[in-house]
């Protein structure tokens, strides 16, 4: 009994008609192999420009290396903001709400500091941030004596907050740059939050809004999936 018959013509290719199972696994192997490497590679097909040249050590500290020591795991991937036409919205529960340009966000004092970002993932990265105060930001707005919480979100729709005591008990920055280099699109152009001693997930990037709120159990992205809402490195990732 012939199990196995193919067509060769011309222009077409081979045809498979009856195969026993495991030859019909070995024969379409190479093709998943290639579609899987085709997607995988979506998105990698060319470097990461940066504006200078970075920084790799800072008051001898070693910096992690900006476009290649990150591990790319947003949920839409990277977001390609343009510059002119952004705006930065605060508001809520503020008494002057604010729709910011990207100068005008940098138009105020910066700040800089070496900070950690830890992934749950179990990768890290040191590097140098520079940028605003979200206290300064904040300050300007407003804020209503009955405010409690912060809540950030993002051009791709991520979203997480903070208490609002946290960043006046913290001098948490706002980033525009890291290790000397205006912050990249696929790092989080044009602001990428420094939430130092949080994990990773609670270093939200491409922020376009600031919510003041009194709503403390707001949960967002990856805590509506399980994370722990206060997201600190030294506690538990997971409620």
């Amino acid at each position: 009994m012939k199990l196995l018959r193919t067509h060769l013509k011309a222009g077409r290719l081979p045809r498979l008609q009856w195969a026993p199972p495991f030859l019909a696994v070995l024969l379409l192997a190479p093709l998943l192999l290639a579609a899987l490497l085709a997607v995988s590679s979506c998105g990698q097909t060319s470097a990461i420009q940066l504006d200078g040249v970075e920084v790799r050590e800072y008051q001898g500290k070693d910096l992690s290396a900006v476009a290649t020591d990150f591990v790319e795991n947003t949920i839409k991937g990277p977001q390609f903001i343009d510059r002119d036409s952004y705006r930065l919205q605060i508001g809520g529960l503020v008494d002057h709400p604010l729709s910011l340009t990207y100068d005008q966000v940098l138009d105020r004092q910066h700040y800089s500091k070496v900070s950690e970002l830890n992934c749950v993932q179990g990768w890290s990265v040191n590097i140098l941030w520079e940028g605003v105060l979200v206290r300064d930001l904040i300050k300007e707005a407003g804020v209503k004596p009955e405010a409690n919480t912060i809540i950030f979100r993002a051009a791709d729709g991520y979203s997480t907050s903070f208490p609002l005591s946290w960043f006046y008990d913290k001098d948490i920055i706002l980033a525009s740059r890291m290790n000397d280099v205006t912050i990249p699109p696929e790092r989080g152009f044009p602001f990428h939050l420094v939430a130092e001693d949080k994990w990773g997930y609670k270093w939200i990037k491409w922020i376009t809004d600031i919510e003041v709120t009194n709503d403390p159990n707001f949960k967002g992205y990856w805590e509506q999936r399980g994370y722990n809402n206060n997201g600190d490195v030294t506690g538990s990732k997971y409620d």
